[in-house]
Protein backbone atom coordinates (compact mmCIF):
# COMPACT_ATOMS: atom_id res chain seq x y z
CA UNK A 1 0.00 0.00 0.00
CA UNK A 2 1.33 3.30 -1.04
CA UNK A 3 1.71 6.51 1.14
CA UNK A 4 -0.40 9.30 -0.52
CA UNK A 5 2.09 12.17 -1.37
CA UNK A 6 1.05 15.33 0.26
CA UNK A 7 1.99 19.05 -1.19
CA UNK A 8 4.92 20.90 0.68
CA UNK A 9 3.70 23.20 3.71
CA UNK A 10 2.26 26.73 2.38
CA UNK A 11 1.35 25.25 -1.08
CA UNK A 12 -1.98 24.15 -1.88
CA UNK A 13 -2.82 21.46 -4.45
CA UNK A 14 -3.58 23.23 -8.01
CA UNK A 15 -7.10 21.40 -8.18
CA UNK A 16 -8.51 22.84 -4.88
CA UNK A 17 -6.68 26.01 -5.90
CA UNK A 18 -9.22 26.03 -9.25
CA UNK A 19 -11.96 24.98 -7.15
CA UNK A 20 -11.81 27.40 -4.90
CA UNK A 21 -11.68 30.26 -7.37
CA UNK A 22 -14.65 29.16 -8.69
CA UNK A 23 -16.96 28.48 -5.70
CA UNK A 24 -15.23 32.18 -4.52
CA UNK A 25 -16.85 33.71 -7.81
CA UNK A 26 -20.20 32.02 -7.78
CA UNK A 27 -20.97 33.45 -4.34
CA UNK A 28 -19.71 37.13 -5.26
CA UNK A 29 -21.90 36.96 -7.63
CA UNK A 30 -24.74 35.88 -5.16
CA UNK A 31 -23.83 38.22 -2.55
CA UNK A 32 -24.15 40.82 -5.64
CA UNK A 33 -27.97 40.48 -5.36
CA UNK A 34 -28.34 40.63 -1.76
CA UNK A 35 -25.50 42.83 -0.64
CA UNK A 36 -23.60 45.05 -3.44
CA UNK A 37 -20.78 46.24 -1.23
CA UNK A 38 -20.04 42.50 0.42
CA UNK A 39 -20.15 41.00 -2.96
CA UNK A 40 -17.69 43.53 -3.90
CA UNK A 41 -14.82 42.64 -1.60
CA UNK A 42 -15.68 38.70 -2.54
CA UNK A 43 -15.40 39.31 -5.50
CA UNK A 44 -12.08 41.00 -5.22
CA UNK A 45 -10.91 37.83 -3.39
CA UNK A 46 -12.24 35.80 -5.84
CA UNK A 47 -10.45 37.77 -8.10
CA UNK A 48 -7.49 37.23 -6.92
CA UNK A 49 -7.89 33.46 -6.01
CA UNK A 50 -8.42 32.99 -9.84
CA UNK A 51 -5.25 34.48 -10.81
CA UNK A 52 -3.39 32.62 -8.28
CA UNK A 53 -4.80 30.06 -9.13
CA UNK A 54 -3.32 30.20 -13.05
CA UNK A 55 0.53 29.21 -11.75
CA UNK A 56 -0.65 27.01 -9.79
CA UNK A 57 -2.62 24.79 -12.86
CA UNK A 58 -0.14 25.32 -15.14
CA UNK A 59 2.55 24.50 -13.43
CA UNK A 60 0.85 20.88 -12.24
CA UNK A 61 -0.18 20.73 -15.96
CA UNK A 62 -3.69 20.61 -15.35
CA UNK A 63 -6.37 22.16 -16.84
CA UNK A 64 -6.92 26.10 -16.52
CA UNK A 65 -10.34 26.27 -17.27
CA UNK A 66 -11.75 26.26 -14.02
CA UNK A 67 -9.41 28.84 -12.90
CA UNK A 68 -10.61 31.16 -16.27
CA UNK A 69 -13.91 30.60 -15.39
CA UNK A 70 -13.53 31.77 -12.33
CA UNK A 71 -11.70 34.80 -12.98
CA UNK A 72 -14.14 35.50 -15.96
CA UNK A 73 -17.27 35.36 -12.89
CA UNK A 74 -15.83 37.20 -10.26
CA UNK A 75 -14.90 40.05 -12.87
CA UNK A 76 -18.53 40.42 -13.99
CA UNK A 77 -19.36 40.51 -10.18
CA UNK A 78 -16.70 42.30 -9.71
CA UNK A 79 -18.53 44.96 -12.17
CA UNK A 80 -22.11 44.43 -11.13
CA UNK A 81 -21.11 45.09 -7.43
CA UNK A 82 -19.08 47.87 -8.12
CA UNK A 83 -21.98 49.69 -10.58
CA UNK A 84 -24.62 48.31 -7.75
CA UNK A 85 -22.80 50.43 -4.49
CA UNK A 86 -22.21 53.20 -6.53
CA UNK A 87 -25.81 53.66 -7.44
CA UNK A 88 -26.60 52.85 -3.76
CA UNK A 89 -24.10 55.88 -2.52
CA UNK A 90 -25.55 57.99 -5.21
CA UNK A 91 -29.50 57.64 -4.39
CA UNK A 92 -28.16 57.39 -0.35
CA UNK A 93 -30.53 60.23 0.57
CA UNK A 94 -33.34 59.02 -1.64
CA UNK A 95 -33.18 55.80 -0.25
CA UNK A 96 -33.11 56.83 3.45
CA UNK A 97 -36.06 59.33 2.22
CA UNK A 98 -37.61 56.27 1.08
CA UNK A 99 -37.07 53.83 4.12
CA UNK A 100 -38.67 57.26 6.77
CA UNK A 101 -41.94 57.06 4.20
CA UNK A 102 -42.35 53.33 4.69
CA UNK A 103 -41.76 53.35 8.25
CA UNK A 104 -45.16 55.62 8.79
CA UNK A 105 -46.93 53.47 5.69
CA UNK A 106 -49.94 51.52 7.65
CA UNK A 107 -51.80 50.61 4.18
CA UNK A 108 -50.69 49.28 0.95
CA UNK A 109 -51.66 52.58 -0.82
CA UNK A 110 -49.68 54.32 1.49
CA UNK A 111 -46.38 51.99 0.63
CA UNK A 112 -46.67 52.97 -2.95
CA UNK A 113 -46.84 56.23 -2.31
CA UNK A 114 -43.58 55.78 -0.46
CA UNK A 115 -42.57 54.08 -3.58
CA UNK A 116 -44.04 56.43 -6.13
CA UNK A 117 -42.39 59.77 -3.83
CA UNK A 118 -38.67 57.23 -4.14
CA UNK A 119 -38.75 56.69 -8.09
CA UNK A 120 -40.04 60.07 -8.37
CA UNK A 121 -36.89 61.51 -6.62
CA UNK A 122 -34.53 59.12 -8.52
CA UNK A 123 -35.26 59.84 -11.83
CA UNK A 124 -34.55 63.78 -11.32
CA UNK A 125 -30.74 62.71 -10.24
CA UNK A 126 -30.48 60.26 -12.53
CA UNK A 127 -29.59 61.02 -16.25
CA UNK A 128 -32.18 60.06 -19.12
CA UNK A 129 -30.00 57.54 -20.29
CA UNK A 130 -29.51 55.35 -16.94
CA UNK A 131 -33.21 55.37 -16.68
CA UNK A 132 -33.70 53.98 -19.95
CA UNK A 133 -31.11 51.14 -19.62
CA UNK A 134 -33.24 50.28 -15.70
CA UNK A 135 -36.10 50.73 -17.69
CA UNK A 136 -35.53 48.08 -20.13
CA UNK A 137 -33.86 45.64 -17.53
CA UNK A 138 -37.79 45.39 -15.96
CA UNK A 139 -39.92 42.98 -17.18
Amino acid sequence: MSTPVKAPAGQQPAESAGRRAIWLSIAALAMTFMLPLAGLVMAAFALVAGIRALPLLKGAGKPTGVAVGGITVSAFALFLSAGATVMQLYLMDEYSAYQECMKGAGTVAAQGECFTQFRNSAERKLPADVLEVLGAMQP
